[in-house]
């Protein structure tokens, strides 16, 4: 196979990784390249970020400052916001966002503006890979074209492959190194260049027959949760009004040991991909003139779900003789899971924005977060810096709502000197004393 020597550079690890996209994703994917015995390239568009890298500062919490600065002084590392040096890295791996707009249908801007910033220095021997999740037919529909368009002919003078991201920010067992890696190329060079790069860096690569197999394999992995949560989501709805614990019963169905899979209910969905994903396979099953009930139903009920928790909130502060207007609200946890700072389509933030509309005096607390950052769906929310869980503080609140179970947070000493607890998540299990004061939804 022709490959412009690129084989035996990748092989070797001689070969320049560049990886455009230094978030959630890039950062841990430059590590595992690093630590694999490459030479890796980091390119932003946000200074801020690369400034902050440079300077020996990390601004993700799970990522070891003083390592990235241990991979730049060792010239293992260089991160840039300069995008005309893209002709640089031998392999170049997409790692940015794919949000929806304000109609919940794909912004692809950011994949299409990266491929024409690669398109402008792309040369022979080069291996493009995007990983940003996105729906099937994205990297030939919306990359290759713009590649095509430099005159080099894919496959033959550069390379093309699709490999979703399976980053988990904060999982303890689990990391860029040890998932597993599925990979899908334009072709069967591209496909197994990509395979052999991954192969370096990663426990095990899974190569499949086509780009489309390995966008859709990670648009079913994030619909499959969004769904079964959904699921979850409906049954704690019915399961309140009937005065049965949920939680309760997903621990006693759990202890099948086949059939069934635990997943737990919530505030609403966060992160960047469950809450997303669906969508984006909705919007192309509608330009295929085939309907997604199921998923669209899902949907509905897990977007449904903070305003859920809002009207609960309502009916016990009002059994306690309280409006939402004028009470005091604090929200413990502004990130979208427990135990990260990544605050990402974090369900806290609509929470925040419908007790605001509300007329709540509003709070919180993350010891992840310690100011909200200005996020794109809610160009609103005023500026807010975590408050102390003193217990002068506590007492203050009419309501502490939970909506990320950080470890961090001790439920003993909240719930002893809160005045009410709404807890949506299931944190306060093993507290024994003050039970009557917590509330579970």
């Amino acid at each position: 196979m022709k490959t412009h020597g690129l084989d035996e550079k990748i092989r070797n690890k001689e070969a320049l990784i560049g990886v455009i996209g230094l978030g959630y994703v890039g950062l841990p994917l430059i590590s595992a390249f690093a630590n694999a015995g490459f030479r890796t390239m980091g390119f932003d568009v946000d200074n801020t970020k690369v400034e902050k890298l440079n300077a020996g500062k990390s601004y993700i919490k799970h990522i070891d400052p003083a390592f990235m600065k241990g991979l730049i002084d060792q010239k293992r590392f260089e991160p840039t916001a300069d995008m005309s040096r893209l002709g640089e890295p031998d392999c170049v791996i997409i790692c940015v966002p794919t949000p929806l707009n304000e109609s919940r249908d794909p912004d692809l801007s950011y994949i299409e503006g990266t491929a024409d910033s690669i398109a402008k220095t792309l040369r022979k021997g080069q291996l493009v890979v995007l990983e940003s999740t996105t729906h099937p037919t994205t990297t030939r529909v919306n990359v290759l074209p713009r590649l095509e368009a430099t005159g080099l002919k894919c496959g033959e003078d550069y390379f093309l492959a699709f490999s979703p991201e399976r980053e988990d920010p904060g999982n303890p067992t689990f990391s860029a190194s040890t998932i597993p890696k599925v990979v899908g190329g334009y072709d069967d060079t591209s496909g197994a260049l990509a395979a052999e790069m991954y192969g370096h860096a990663v426990v095990k690569v899974v190569k499949v027959s086509s780009m489309e197999i390995a966008e859709a394999c990670k648009i079913l992995e994030n619909t499959y949760r969004a769904v079964n949560i959904a699921l979850v989501n409906e049954l704690k709805m019915l399961y309140d009004k009937m005065g049965i614990d949920v939680w309760e019963v997903i621990d006693a169905a759990k202890t099948k040991p086949f059939g069934f899979q635990a997943f737990y209910p919530g505030p609403g969905l966060g992160g960047h991909c469950i809450p997303i994903d669906p969508f984006y396979l909705t919007w192309l099953a509608r330009k295929w003139g085939e309907p997604t009930r199921f998923i669209e139903l899902a949907g509905e009920i897990n977007t449904h779900m903070p305003q859920y928790v809002i009207t609960r909130l309502a009916e016990f502060l009002n059994d306690a003789g309280k409006p939402v207007k004028g009470s005091k609200i604090c929200i413990l946890g502004a990130a979208y899971k427990k135990d990260v700072d990544d605050p990402r389509e974090s369900p806290s933030f609509e929470l925040m924005k419908i007790l605001l509309k509300r007329g709540a005096n509003l709070t919180y607390n993350d010891p992840h977060v310690p100011s909200l950052p200005k996020m794109r769906h809610y160009p609103d929310m005023p500026a807010m810096d975590s408050q102390e869980l003193t217990p002068q503080f506590l007492a203050s609140q009419d309501c502490i709502l939970i909506s990320t179970d950080h470890s961090a947070y001790d439920y003993d000493f909240i719930v002893k000197h809160a005045r009410f607890v709404l807890d949506t998540r299931n944190a306060t299990k093993n507290v024994t004393e003050g039970r009557e004061k917590i509330r579970k939804t």
